[in-house]
């Protein structure tokens, strides 16, 4: 394929609605995607609050109708991760496993990966017991005990959904509040599988090979107990995927993308959008708007750019 006139960095639902809004305005577009579409919607089993589904959504269906979306209004998807952005007097250039892209435009949506606990062995274990991702990994721990680490809605979501397959979940919170919705909240504390750790931490993981436990600490008391768990699930918090574009755009102090209310980042020509930018809330209908505006200011970019 030739030099898209827009080019998108990552296929999750911000992504997605860039490539329909930039595509359906007649640009070519082409978006990238370093692993599987969808982004982090594609780690959840089903959505309650996308506006337009009175009964919970399947994630992996919401995401086949945006692609499908996309597709129909001729935006081309590839395979490929970004490992760099340059700019020139001679137009912008994304260096990628795939080679050198020279976009007229560029929207940024390479969203987050999940922030890890960074405690010992935590890596080694990662995939052999630790997971961050319930709805792909779940399903290994039929009939066993599992903890979850978070307070947000994240955590409490994969928490429940969890429930299905295990024969119970901890749930590990720093604090003695949760962050989550309230309705999210009222599912995981009338759930009899769930079992609350509230004000703990996880201090150590156990396990050379495979998980077969972690110890806990009561924050208030400082008494610490043995979970003989058989997986652990983290969710506190993301990272940006932003490393490979930092050199150019303007990111805050944890790597998000600082943008205008246009979604400019920066240099002219560049837009970001979804979960990598700096916000106070990332939701799947904020990631949609985020890439409706972004191609929109791209379009009026280019634009006038034609004159």
């Amino acid at each position: 394929m030739t030099d898209p006139e827009i080019l998108i960095v990552g296929a999750g639902p911000a992504g997605m609605t860039a490539g329909i809004y930039a595509s359906r305005a007649g640009h070519s577009t082409l978006i990238l995607e370093k692993e599987i579409t969808g982004g982090q919607l594609a780690k959840t089993a089903t959505v309650e609050n996308y506006p337009g589904f009175a009964e919970p959504v399947n994630a992996y269906d919401l995401i086949q109708r945006m692609e499908t979306q996309a597709r129909r209004f001729g935006c081309q998807f590839q395979q490929a991760e970004a490992l760099k952005l340059q700019t020139s007097p001679g137009g912008l250039k994304v260096l990628t496993t795939n080679g050198t892209v020279s976009p007229g435009a560029l929207i940024i949506c390479s969203g987050t990966q999940p922030r890890p606990l960074g405690l010992e062995n935590e890596k080694e274990l990662t995939g052999r017991g630790i997971s961050y991702c319930a709805i792909c990994d779940g399903p290994l721990y039929q009939n066993r005990e599992v903890a979850v680490v978070g307070g947000g809605d994240s955590a409490l979501e994969e928490a429940e959904y969890l429930t299905r397959f295990c024969s119970r979940v901890h749930l590990i919170h720093r604090r003695d509040q949760f962050r989550a919705a309230k309705v999210i909240e009222q599912k995981v504390r009338q759930n009899p599988k769930i079992i609350l750790h509230l004000s703990c931490v996880v201090r150590k993981i156990n396990g050379t090979e495979r998980l077969n436990g972690l110890e806990i600490e009561e924050l208030k008391t400082g008494n610490r107990q043995l979970l003989e768990v058989a997986g652990l699930f983290i969710y506190i918090g993301l990272i940006p995927n932003t490393a490979w574009c930092r050199e150019v755009v303007l990111v805050d102090a944890n790597g998000f993308i600082i943008t205008d209310e246009h979604l400019q980042a920066g240099p002219p020509g560049i837009f970001a959008a979804g979960d990598c930018r700096q916000k106070t809330v990332r939701q799947i209908a904020t990631a949609v708007g985020d890439g409706a505006i972004a191609a929109t200011s791209a379009h009026d970019y280019l634009t006038r750019l034609a004159g």
